[in-house]
């Protein structure tokens, strides 16, 4: 099953944060029931722009949400306090924490919350040598993430893998390293969850729709387990389903032809 997690609940967007000023617990309310409704499993939930007010604001953000949906939330936040405020809040199953990474005084501070709150996490390929760049080097750094989260209590399958998609308007070679990454670990390490963000590739180039569809097929393809993206654009959405499909992952194709009854599939 491949996990969708809405990503559209994000401070850094200015409708997002022009909401959060106004205190529109409406507006929120109904992007979480629109997100869930085209499909996605968790909701992210990113408030970071927000500075120094960002665990109340991860409160208030939760409280309201709940109150509509009753899908899972993923506190996605580096602030520790913010963390805690928003695993302690999160009620509707197993919340995910997003995120931790290889770097000393992150790993520390948010290991322990983990733990804490049983949560599933997803662990960012990145250690104290910064943001690896090649596959060879995001497979190094991913491995020795998830040892040492495993070592630590927590259990395989509740880690998620970020190999950090970085934008093709920056290198050239950002996709190819994402791509062949996934196929170290599917042939090393087959039982490792692995996620992407799929708008960074696109960050800065134009027609930007286009290249996260075909990098979701593309890394779907070669064994992605679980998404950061948009479930409001139906193209995508649409793609993502007829693409597991197409890998035997659908049984009796229901989730295609529930798809084609959404409508996704008309022009």
């Amino acid at each position: 099953m491949i996990l969708v997690i809405g990503e559209l609940i994000n401070t850094s967007r200015k409708i997002i944060m022009e909401n959060v000023e106004k205190g529109n617990a409406g507006y929120f309310c109904d992007m979480a029931k629109r997100q869930v409704e085209a499909g996605a499993d968790y909701l992210d939930i990113n408030c970071g722009d927000t500075l120094d007010e960002e665990p109340e604001i991860m409160k208030w953000l939760i409280e309201n949400i709940q109150a509509a949906v009753q899908v899972p939330l993923c506190i996605d936040t580096p602030n520790p306090v913010a963390m805690e405020v928003g695993l302690s809040t999160a009620r509707n199953g197993r919340p995910i924490a997003n995120s931790i990474t290889g770097e000393k005084e992150r790993y520390e501070a948010i290991l322990p919350l983990v733990l804490r709150h049983k949560a599933k996490v997803i662990a960012l390929c990145i250690d104290e040598n910064g943001i690896p760049q090649t596959a060879e080097e995001k497979f190094q750094v991913g491995m020795e993430l998830v040892k040492r989260l495993t070592e630590s209590g927590v259990a395989p399958d509740d880690i998620y893998l970020d190999l950090l998609v970085q934008p093709l308007a920056t290198n050239d070679g950002a996709g190819l390293a994402i791509l062949n990454a996934i196929s170290l670990f599917k042939q090393h390490s087959p039982e490792i969850h692995l996620l992407s963000a799929l708008s960074n590739i696109s960050f800065g180039l134009p027609n930007r729709k286009i290249l996260n569809r075909i990098f979701m097929i593309q890394t779907l393809t070669l064994g992605m387990d679980a998404y950061i993206l948009n479930p409001l654009d139906k193209t995508m959405m649409g793609f993502l389903y007829a693409g597991q499909s197409l890998l035997g992952q659908d049984k009796y194709c229901a989730k295609y032809l529930a798809a084609h009854r959404k409508g996704l599939y008309e022009n």
